[in-house]
């Protein structure tokens, strides 16, 4: 496991801490290993790899392209239906 170095505070209602308590209860854990297996859930580690390829794409110099028709084409021929 790694070492934990960051602390965050976060404010919430009373039925929250509730359920998250009666969770980390019924898993046996504790309410920061169930917040933090929620974050890894709702965002997962590979989204930097993802926004870094996004930024990439947006940032590539503008090109010509051909048609959509003779674009779908093209991919056909590269997916190998050549029909």
């Amino acid at each position: 496991m790694c070492m934990l170095k960051e602390r965050l505070q976060v404010l919430i209602d009373r039925e929250q801490r509730e359920r998250l308590e009666h969770e980390a209860a019924e898993r046996g854990t504790s309410v920061a290993a169930l917040v933090r297996d929620a974050i890894d859930l709702t965002f997962p580690p590979t989204m930097p790899r993802r926004r870094g390829a996004a930024d990439a794409i947006l940032a590539a110099a503008p090109m010509q392209v051909p048609n959509i028709d003779e674009l779908l084409q093209e991919l056909d021929e590269l997916r190998g239906r050549h029909e």
